[in-house]
């Protein structure tokens, strides 16, 4: 079932951000971190979109494209999950997403992140790596994906500070002995 699946997978989530977010001092930040996934505009599209199994369109006989229901066509699932997330970036100061402004005679502007949700995106980015693979693997997802991450170089020295600095902390806790 799609949604007991996906609630395990939220739960696990929240509970490695909230680890994170309690190491660097954001308490309240990791207790209401990512509460908006329990609305139904967000968890049903979620569960569907990443526990679910659907058929496409293109898939379908000719027949059971006249008499199928499209609201359980992959493609609907798609396009429903697209709008909660887009639901989910608005809702969440965290997302970097959260801090561009399209402006109206056309370029995108990101604006200035605050320091608590540059903070909780870090954490939510090690906690959603913990999540899924149960190690933090955050800096090597970071350097991978960080040309399709749009922050303003001023959030983004910080960012990339933060996780330098992560990987200096564990060899130093590996010599030590203490890894």
């Amino acid at each position: 079932m799609p949604y007991i699946k996906y609630l395990k997978y939220v739960l696990r989530h929240k509970w490695f951000v909230f680890t994170e977010c309690y190491k660097i001092g954001i308490l309240w930040l990791g207790i209401i971190h990512d509460w908006s996934k329990f609305r139904p505009s967000e968890f049903i599209p979620y569960a569907r979109h990443f526990y679910g199994h659907y058929r496409s369109l293109k898939d379908l006989t000719v027949w059971e494209k006249n008499f199928i229901h499209f609201g359980l066509l992959k493609e609907d699932i798609n396009r429903r999950f697209d709008v909660a997330w887009l639901f989910h970036i608005h809702r969440n100061k965290h997302h970097w997403q959260y801090w561009l402004l399209q402006k109206n005679d056309g370029p995108l502007k990101n604006i200035p992140i605050p320091k608590k949700y540059l903070k909780e995106m870090l954490a939510d980015w090690k906690g959603a790596g913990k999540a899924i693979t149960g190690k933090d693997h955050t800096a090597k997802w970071y350097e991978d994906n960080k040309h399709r991450i749009n922050l303003n170089w001023v959030d983004r020295a910080w960012i990339e500070k933060k996780l330098t600095q992560q990987e200096m902390d564990e060899d130093k806790l590996y010599w030590s002995g203490w890894k």
